[in-house]
């Protein structure tokens, strides 16, 4: 277990908004520009995210997206729909705030306070006009790189060489314009060792920037009906995107809106007071002698954690879970709104980030409901008691390692979360059990064990599929769980890699 965690990362003051399992930040154009500041200051890497109803629909169907918007550390609003949704589940959102919005805002502000500035995406003739204009209307801004990589799937690009370029240039400021979700994915493979203080997918940006799009009128803007502007550009391109994403979000909306409203009738409201965190001392084997050993610490959840009991209890949450692994029972709690539940996604993150553990504990079926309408059961280690949940964070000190070998079977097991953060630890401890095998051979890799997989795990599976082949030995990976099968699919490596039609 780590015993020095990490600084933890720069994030909102506020618990986020749950809008179908996106946990939207309640934050106003000037309060995103000074959270951006305060990171650009701790110089620790961040991503943020400008998420729209495309974002939403899309994150429905692909669980790397979702995960990635999980793990954000700021999701904005770009959508007016979104802002009325929020109005809808009864904790509005301040305002809309867009990347097309944000983006000439910070550039004002980079060439203010000095902060070094890259573009990142787009085609050759788009970032360059940006890069011009931009210039030209900020010329003391420090504009340290303006880039369009050759247009290849994510998976086959050259994110060293894009990677050498941006550790060069050493921006406070990366835009990255892919398009979504490929531009959300490759930030989430690569900002932690970029080390730039933020990252943003903008999109379309550069092109407005560009002047090769142009924005929709002022009074579409602010009524929400840009959108139709963009179609009627694009329409060949949009129409059908568009369509899909306002029906699919309508119909989601709808439920969603209906069970905030059903469960916060069920009950009055009560207060949040007397929710506390007790310390539960617990004797690790995982601890050598002599060490301090890492605590476990219960929350007792309020019985209704919405708004209010979320803003109150926010602070001491999410300290908790800078201060060591937790265990949130919520046998008490009869009912969480949307911001509740983006309270939990916030604190889930939180741990990942400072590299706690986090489990839920004695989830009741109203929660356990609004968790699985919202896609977001599988995102947290639910358990039906206290002693369950602690047993298994206790189990975790012990399963340190993410592989591990059967030796009954010689197959290789891997457990956990293979991802940016593990993808090379499980390389370096699969190779050499693959090099051992004779030519001719087969070799399995049981993923029963893995919860989640992200691009990163997937290009490092399929570097070891490779490797293996190269070998003459037949490398195989078996069991996948159903969210590492639709990270594999979307990337259409499932036939490869699994070797058949998943």
């Amino acid at each position: 277990m780590n015993q020095n965690p990490p600084s933890p990362a720069v994030v909102p003051e506020r618990p986020p908004l749950a809008i179908l399992g996106v946990p939207f930040d309640p934050l106003t154009t000037d309060e995103t520009v000074a959270l951006i500041a305060r990171m650009i200051s701790s110089g620790l890497p961040h991503y943020l995210a400008t998420a729209n109803v495309d974002f939403v629909v899309q994150a429905s169907e692909d669980v790397e997206l979702r995960r990635i918007l999980f793990d954000a550390h700021a999701v904005l609003c770009d959508g007016m729909p979104l802002v009325w949704a929020s109005r809808k589940l009864g904790n509005p959102l301040p305002e809309r705030v867009t990347g097309s919005d944000l983006v000439p805002r910070l550039l004002r502000e980079s060439e203010e306070r000095g902060w070094r500035v890259y573009f990142l995406g787009g085609t050759d003739a788009s970032v360059a006009a940006a890069a011009a204009n931009t210039q030209k209307k900020h010329p003391k801004l420090k504009l340290v790189g303006a880039y369009s990589p050759p247009f290849k799937p994510l998976l086959e690009m050259d994110h060293e060489g894009i990677l050498a370029r941006i550790r060069e240039a050493k921006p406070d400021l990366l835009f990255v314009a892919f398009g979504c979700p490929k531009q959300e994915k490759w930030i989430n493979m690569h900002y932690r060792r970029m080390g730039v203080p933020v990252s943003i997918g903008v999109g379309a940006t550069i092109d407005f920037l560009a002047g090769t799009v142009k924005r929709a009128p002022v009074w579409m803007q602010k009524t929400g009906l840009e959108w139709i502007f963009r179609m009627l550009q694009e329409p060949r391109r949009l129409a059908k995107r568009y369509g899909k994403d306002l029906w699919v979000f309508g119909m989601a909306i709808q439920r969603q809106v209906r069970d905030s409203r059903a469960r916060r009738a069920a009950r009055r409201p009560e207060t949040a007071m007397g929710a506390k965190a007790t310390v539960i001392p617990v004797v690790s084997a995982g601890v050598a002698p002599g060490h301090p050993v890492p605590k476990i610490q219960r929350l007792e959840g309020p019985e209704r954690l919405d708004a209010a009991a979320a803003g109150e209890l926010r602070n001491v949450w999410v300290s908790a879970v800078e201060g060591g692994d937790v265990v949130l029972d919520l046998g008490s709690t009869q009912f969480a709104d949307s911001t509740g539940i983006g309270l939990l996604t916030r604190l889930r993150r939180q741990a990942r980030e400072s590299g706690r553990e986090f489990r839920l504990a004695a989830v009741g079926s109203r929660i356990g409901d609004s968790l699985r309408l919202m896609q977001l059961e599988s995102f947290f280690q639910i358990f039906g008691t206290v002693e369950e949940a602690t047993a298994s964070i206790e189990e975790q000190r012990r399963k340190q390692a993410p592989v591990a070998v059967a030796p009954e079977t010689a197959a290789i097991q891997w457990q956990g979360d293979i991802t940016a953060v593990t993808a090379d630890a499980v390389a370096a401890l699969a190779m050499p059990l693959i090099e051992a095998k004779a030519a001719g051979s087969r070799l399995a890799v049981d993923l029963s064990g893995v919860a989640f997989v992200d691009s990163t795990g997937v290009g490092m599976m399929l570097k070891l599929k490779k490797a293996a082949k190269r070998r003459d030995v037949e490398l195989v990976y078996e069991k996948a769980a159903p969210a590492v099968l639709n990270v594999l699919k979307l990337t259409k490596l499932d036939e490869f890699l699994l070797g058949r039609r998943a």
